[in-house]
């Protein structure tokens, strides 16, 4: 039985280093993030649109982000887990 506590604390663990990431890169790199994000939501210039390359590529950017934060996610609850 997992532990809902520390289940829970590893998920706000894991989105809160996301949104100081993304916060990082949308303050360094706008344009590059609101690419990523563009492809990764199926928008081209924010408009409603979708192509191949763009599409695919917002396959593989979920594909990577779900990976590493899944890992990430594993990782924290197996120390929250250990420390109980």
């Amino acid at each position: 039985m997992i532990d809902k506590n520390k289940f829970a604390l590893a998920a706000g663990a894991t989105l809160g280093a996301w949104s100081i990431i993304c916060a990082a890169l949308v303050a360094l790199a706008p344009e590059l993030t609101a690419r990523l994000f563009s492809w990764m939501v199926h928008l081209v210039n924010f408009q409603a649109e979708v192509s191949f390359p763009e599409a695919a590529y917002g396959v593989v950017e979920v594909f990577v982000l779900t990976y590493v934060t899944a890992y990430v996610f594993a990782w924290l609850h197996n120390r929250f887990t250990e420390t109980a």
